[in-house]
């Protein structure tokens, strides 16, 4: 595949509650503003909210599967949570090549979330790399 600056990709998934609870199984995190009600809604975000990995992990679904795509590694990501997410808001995951390094096989991606208000609610960058045969053609 040949890839250029500003090249993008995205996909959009709404959270459910299922989410939370197999995300909590998976990472171990009970955290009780993620999977207790009652908890929270006494929080300040008057209920519960996504844990931010999970959100983060449509990212990673987002540079695996789509761009730069199977066969791609991360190298680094750095995260923002700058808004909650709650169940059943849908979030669209989104990356844009800001930095191509041939040589190392890298490539650099503006990495967002944004809920169905297009508000931003995780923000970053993400470092691929890329298989040896991809950028040999």
């Amino acid at each position: 595949m040949e890839f250029s600056i500003g090249q993008s990709a995205q996909f959009s998934r709404t959270v459910t509650e299922t989410d939370f609870i197999l995300f909590a199984g998976l990472s171990g995190d009970y955290n009780p503003v993620h999977v207790d009600y009652e908890y929270a809604k006494r929080t300040y975000f008057g209920e519960r909210i996504s844990h931010g990995l999970l959100t983060a992990s449509y990212l990673s679904r987002l540079l695996g599967m789509h761009l730069p795509g199977p066969g791609s590694v991360y190298v680094s990501q750095t995260l923002s949570f700058v808004r909650p997410v709650y169940i059943g808001n849908t979030i669209t995951a989104k990356a844009e090549i800001t930095d191509i390094d041939k040589e190392k096989r890298l490539l650099t991606l503006h990495t967002t979330c944004r809920n169905q208000d297009d508000h931003i609610v995780l923000d970053g960058e993400g470092v691929m790399k890329l298989p040896k045969e991809e950028l040999d053609r």
